[in-house]
């Protein structure tokens, strides 16, 4: 308001608008009769009253004053929110000492200094409601009683004019106000309406979906009852991207496989977010009481006909569904822990009474042969993630079995002779890399053997991460020599039999800081190949030869026979495996 207010009367003043009253000045003859008629009192009144534009009122004012003489109009002021904004005359700006004066006197008539001018006033234009603005006039002389009652009755009119502008422009801002606050209540109205109505969906969506929770309904009916209300495809996924429910046309089959890299990157993204997000042609919620993620709840959207009443479905089919998920992790878990709490003692050791009924008790038939299977993937920590990640790939392919997890490695007893590759394989996709070894023991035909079999599971894994691929399955039936090397071996025994073919390596290895047992070991596990042996050293095969060389001299013992061939490449073996030598 009041920048528009103080432009129109910059613009009324300024751009270049001919004065209704021409000012005469010196040696100009009389004014023609239009103009004489316009200074005419009662047309002078017409005029101000004629007009409902304050910064008009004023310069009609200003040149009425100017024209009739002896007066000039040296300044005109408006009040305009709070404060007084000068008008323009003749293009120029009243004098900075003008306008402090005027403001100076706060409301009241008052003397004012104009240079060449021997009186100066500074007329209030006042109104029932208060400061209108100012006129400051001056005359060459002091002016005469009667000039001074005839400037009054000016200022008085000019005065009374701007009130009647004043009161209608309220008027005007009054009318617009209570327009604009009609318009307001009119929008608040629907608004209204649009809210009640709103609410009256929600609690219908809200009964629905709380008569498909109190029925005992899964998944299966919070996708059905999604269904019917949206009329698009509902689905519901595990955490990791398989399908446990779909309703509605247009299923996959078979289902896409999830990438685990992708799909973490996906939940983060979609939890970040404070309602439903779509991904593609899914608009998709988190299925997460307390923060957990436990599934993904989503609505496939081809066309992005999704509006406000859908999204709102979709939240309130998570809220219904989350408690039943919770429920169903609740008892996974205390079915997690039993069965770890049983492999624990298995691998321990146990009464058979005591871990055939408590294997009957979770639904595990403990009288069969049995394999003990471990797990290590070099990305990962056995926690009860990766211990979750291990017993769905077991699944997956096909393997009964019972889990549980120590400090770096998962354990499986498992009621069947694993795939050579398939568990590995399933490892393998399921955490997006192939950095992991699986050791597997000889079968067990009793119970009290399991902690036994344990350790050769252990072994067949450690010999698996000893050798050249040490990435995937080794079975401990099929490790050949390296049986030998296992616990059930004397390890004094062991210590001697390596000192004796192996001790002036290892000694001479300290003193010089070199590595020539490491450099027998990788020419024994290449098979005697020098390129396969250099390359594996990072060395050149020169440099190969010449280390041989040294083997031969220091250890006092011949490569080519076949006795010292044999026993240096156990020794080897033997140094690497159980004394804790380099890998």
């Amino acid at each position: 308001m009041v920048g528009s207010r103080a432009h129109s009367l910059y613009h009324h003043h300024s751009a270049g608008r001919h004065p209704v009253v021409a000012r005469r000045g010196p040696g100009v003859p009389a004014r023609a009769p239009a103009d004489h008629a316009l200074h005419e009192p009662v047309a002078l009144c017409r005029a101000l009253f004629g007009t409902a534009d304050e910064g008009e009122i004023l310069r009609l004012a200003m040149d009425h004053i100017t024209a009739e003489g002896p007066y000039r109009a040296e300044a005109g002021y408006l009040k305009v929110d709070g404060g007084l904004v000068p008008s323009p005359r003749d293009g120029r700006m009243p004098a900075l000492t003008v306008s402090r004066r005027v403001r100076e006197l706060a409301g009241q008539d008052g003397d004012v200094t104009v240079p060449g001018r021997s009186w100066g006033r500074a007329l209030a234009l006042r109104g029932l409601e208060g400061l209108h603005g100012y006129l400051v006039v001056t005359s060459r002389s002091r002016p005469t009683k009667a000039e001074r009652s005839l400037l009054a009755t000016l200022v008085g009119h000019t005065a009374a004019a701007l009130s009647v502008a004043f009161a209608h422009r309220r008027r005007r801002e009054d009318a617009l106000e209570l327009h604009r606050l009609r318009q307001e209540r009119t929008a608040l109205q629907r608004q209204l309406i649009s809210v009640v109505a709103e609410l009256g969906f929600e609690r219908a969506v809200h009964a629905f979906m709380a008569c498909v929770a109190d029925s005992g309904g899964g998944e299966d009916a919070v996708t059905r009852a999604l269904h019917a209300l949206t009329g698009l495809p509902a689905l519901v996924e595990d955490r990791f991207g398989r399908l446990r429910s779909w309703t509605g046309p247009s299923r996959p089959d078979p289902y896409p496989e999830p990438d685990p890299v992708r799909r973490d990157e996906m939940l983060h993204a979609v939890a970040r977010e404070a309602g439903p997000v779509r991904i593609k042609d899914r608009l998709i919620t988190l299925i997460r009481p307390h923060g957990d993620i436990l599934g993904v709840l989503a609505l496939v959207d081809a066309r992005d006909e999704a509006d406000e009443h859908t999204v709102l479905a979709l939240e309130h089919a998570a809220a219904s569904l989350a408690p039943k998920l919770a429920h169903l992790r609740d008892l996974a878990e205390v079915e997690v822990r039993l069965h770890r709490e049983l492999v624990d003692d298995l691998l321990a050791g146990t009464d058979e009474v005591s871990a055939f009924a408590r294997s009957e008790a979770v639904g595990y038939d403990l009288h069969r042969s049995h394999y003990v299977v471990v797990v290590q993937w070099s990305n990962r920590t056995a926690d009860d993630s990766f211990a979750r990640t291990v017993g769905r790939a077991a699944s997956a392919v096909g393997m009964r079995s019972l889990l549980t997890r120590h400090s770096d490695h998962i354990v499986l007893v498992a009621d069947a002779r694993p795939h050579a590759h398939a568990l590995y394989e399933a490892l393998a996709r399921e955490t997006g890399t192939r950095s992991g070894t699986i050791g597997v023991s000889a079968p067990s035909d009793s119970l009290n053997d399991i902690p036994h079999h344990y350790q050769e599971a252990e072994r067949a894994l450690d010999v698996r991460r000893q050798s050249r691929e040490r990435y995937g399955t080794s079975f401990f039936d099929e490790l050949g020599l390296y049986r030998i090397l296992g616990p059930g071996s004397g390890r004094r025994e062991l210590e001697t039999f390596v000192q004796e073919w192996l001790g002036r390596l290892m000694d001479y290895d300290s003193r010089h800081h070199a590595t020539m047992v490491e450099t027998l070991s990788r020419y024994f596990d290449c098979g005697g190949n020098y390129d396969e042996t250099a390359e594996s050293l990072a060395i050149h095969r020169s440099t190969l030869r010449y280390r041989l060389q040294r083997i031969r001299d220091i250890s006092g013992n011949d490569l080519s026979d076949v006795d010292d061939r044999l026993n240096l490449q156990v020794a080897t073996r033997v140094w690497k495996i159980m004394l804790g030598g380099p890998g």
